[in-house]
């Protein structure tokens, strides 16, 4: 099931970048996020993301 980019955004609050995915995901976790947000940015095409926007492509370019 794909995310909205917005909804994964809310599970990162006070993330550093640039972040690595594994960072992206750790934190994300840390927020409460939810299977299907942990297994998206997992499955994300980048490993390093220098802003919020790049995690938002990244996921675009999943679906």
């Amino acid at each position: 099931m794909a995310v909205n980019p917005i909804q994964v955004q809310k599970f990162l609050g006070g993330i550093d970048y640039p972040a690595t995915k594994d960072e992206v995901v750790r934190t994300a976790e840390s927020h409460g996020a939810d299977e299907d947000v942990l297994n998206t940015l997992r499955n994300l095409s980048r490993d390093n993301f220098n802003s919020p926007n790049d995690i938002s492509e990244a996921i675009g370019e999943q679906k």
